[in-house]
């Protein structure tokens, strides 16, 4: 690629506030979303810690718990309610605020006007707005932690009718409340930045930038992009009416003949399945919200680090788009067990099992680009590699649970609890670490640590295995997830010991995380200063400075003249080998 000269140079004056705080600059705002992620990542990891702690020693006091957490946890000992509730905050958090916000809010920003070669995002204005509207989300649940009835406690999905009337729980209070206003506002971000990111990729990309030059980074955030323009409204469309129910006496989701604390509640007509199909109907969309732009970082650090361009670009791209299609057809998979109709089960048998075709295509061209590699095992590098380590066994045993039979025996058991902590939340959390060790450089102009960084990658990889593969096993013993205690029942009990050793490794990993950490935020001010291009990358954002200058190019715009991963072999191996 070549470089095109403008006619006049790009002149910008800031001042603080508009440069760091009230920024319509991508690179700002997707700093933002990411350094916000990483708090919100932080406050998931302690309430896990909190559930492990209870899990490994019920009902034994520990005065620490009490000086920390108050009235919940009197004498030392956790309160039932609140371990639910620590449960509801704990998805809740990971799941939106730092994997979807985390993901998508800081690459999608950072990296579609770099590598589209674009000045900035298409609305910058609404760009800004996006990430105000997501630290307002974030506000709003930080203080549901602070209210006397405490947070939400009616599970990650706020399943009704519990979470629909007020006085059913102490989690379906006022907290429940905040967290729907929370999750309004989010959804509202979310959609704010979808409408950017699509519109930038369509419209802003430079001189000779076609749709199949786009390296699959974009294509990643583009697809995800338009399944959050689908499948969010839904779930907003149900917040707002759960909001009715709770606090206007409608009846979307409260069935009539109910009682609570021996009075009958006045509602009638509603259905409370209705709730799970709006809910799923963006649930599963959002699991591939989260995986594709972290699959998508994956192939480009895996091409880049394997100096091989990245194995049947086309048909991987036809792979994410066949799997965001399927991902908004297959929500029912979720709700075998709420009655649903044994022939409509089948239907989403099918295409619950048919998505696992793109799927296994992408990861399969993933292999073969590593195939016989040159390979640079930089951090971003083990992190893309340890994606596939953990994404690999969580996508087999999804086969498990999206056979209907299969799943009636597994569902709500810890099975389901392995699967996804291994499919999409540590899988995806790994590809956003790949992303950040990998574009860090580009992002401050300084390179991490890579001893630190490995030692990070290690450390969280053999701990994810020791927390989660452990828990296949007590699903299929049948033991229940969301159950504040494991000495209830025979058959639970023995896992007690087994639980003791999941909580130390959860410790040991989640301890391991300061060492990601303390290498963040030390090499932003004191890293070696980074080159222009330190890995030798063929993708448009490392033909500018690191970081790049307001509005990106400077004076010049790029010209492309082929995509990153169709070079010339001579080029090829100048650049990759």
């Amino acid at each position: 690629m070549s470089v095109e000269h403008a006619a006049v140079e790009v002149h910008h004056k800031e001042s603080f506030l508009t440069k760091y705080i009230f920024s319509t600059d991508h690179k700002t705002i997707a700093r933002q979303y990411l350094i916000t992620g990483i708090i919100w990542g932080v406050i998931g990891m302690i309430l896990s810690w909190f559930m492990r702690l209870q899990l490994a020693y019920p009902n034994q006091p520990m005065p620490f718990l009490e000086k920390i957490l108050g009235r919940w946890a009197e004498g030392g000992i956790l309160k039932p309610e609140f371990y639910v509730a620590l449960i509801t905050m704990h998805g809740t958090i990971m799941v939106f605020f730092l994997l979807t916000a985390g993901l998508s809010g800081t690459f999608s920003n950072y990296l579609i006007p770099l590598q589209i070669g674009a000045r900035d995002m298409a609305f910058p204005v609404l760009n800004m707005l996006s990430y105000w509207v997501f630290f307002a989300a974030s506000v709003v649940m930080l203080i549901s932690f602070f209210v006397q009835t405490g947070p939400a406690g009616a599970g990650w999905t706020m399943y009704p009718p519990l979470s629909a009337i007020k006085s059913a729980i102490p989690g379906a209070d006022v907290g429940a409340t905040l967290w729907l206003i929370s999750m309004g506002l989010f959804i509202v971000s979310s959609l704010l930045g979808a409408l950017n990111y699509i519109t930038t990729t369509l419209n802003y990309r430079t001189k000779g930038m076609s749709m199949w030059r786009l390296p699959i980074t974009v294509w990643g955030m583009f697809v995800t992009a338009i399944l959050g323009l689908l499948s969010f409204p839904v779930l907003l469309a149900g917040a707002v009416m759960l909001i009715f129910d709770r606090e206007f006496g409608t009846s979307f989701f409260v069935p009539g003949g109910l009682v609570v604390g021996g009075q009958p509640v006045p509602h009638e007509g509603g259905n409370p399945i209705l709730w799970q199909h709006l809910f799923w109907f963006l649930g599963h969309p959002e699991v591939y919200i989260v995986l594709l732009p972290a699959v998508s970082l994956v192939g480009e650090i895996l091409a880049t680090n394997a100096r091989k361009p990245l194995f049947a670009y086309k048909v991987s791209v036809g792979a994410l788009i066949g799997i965001g299609a399927l991902s908004m057809i297959v929500w029912g998979h979720h709700m075998y067990v709420s009655g649903m109709n044994p022939i409509l089960g089948e239907v989403f048998v099918i295409t619950t099992l048919a998505i696992s075709f793109p799927t296994a295509i992408l990861i399969f061209n993933y292999l073969v680009t590593i195939w016989r590699g040159n390979l640079r095992l930089t951090p971003g590098m083990l992190f893309a590699l340890g994606f596939l380590g953990l994404f690999i066994p969580g996508a087999l045993t999804g086969a498990f649970l999206a056979t209907a039979p299969v799943d009636i025996q597994l569902h709500d058991t810890y099975f389901v609890v392995a699967h996804f902590h291994f499919t999409m939340a540590t899988a995806a959390a790994f590809g956003m670490f790949a992303g950040v060790y990998h574009w860090f450089p580009k992002m401050f102009g300084r390179m991490m640590n890579d001893k630190l960084g490995k030692i990070h990658f290690w450390g969280t990889f053999i701990g994810v295995y020791l927390i989660f593969f452990p828990m296949f096993f007590q699903g299929i013993a049948g033991v229940p997830r969301r159950y504040y205690s494991f000495t209830e029942y025979n058959f639970t009990s023995q896992f007690v010991g087994l639980n003791k050793f999941i909580t130390i490794a959860a410790f040991v990993a989640g301890a391991t995380q300061l060492i990601f950490l303390f290498n963040f935020f030390w090499s932003m001010f004191k890293g070696p200063k980074a080159d222009k291009n330190p890995w030798k990358a063929n993708t448009l954002e490392w033909q500018t400075d690191s970081p790049p200058p307001h509005g990106n190019w400077g004076p010049e715009l790029p010209v492309v003249y082929r995509g990153p991963y169709e070079c010339i072999q001579k080029v090829c191996i100048a650049l990759r080998f």
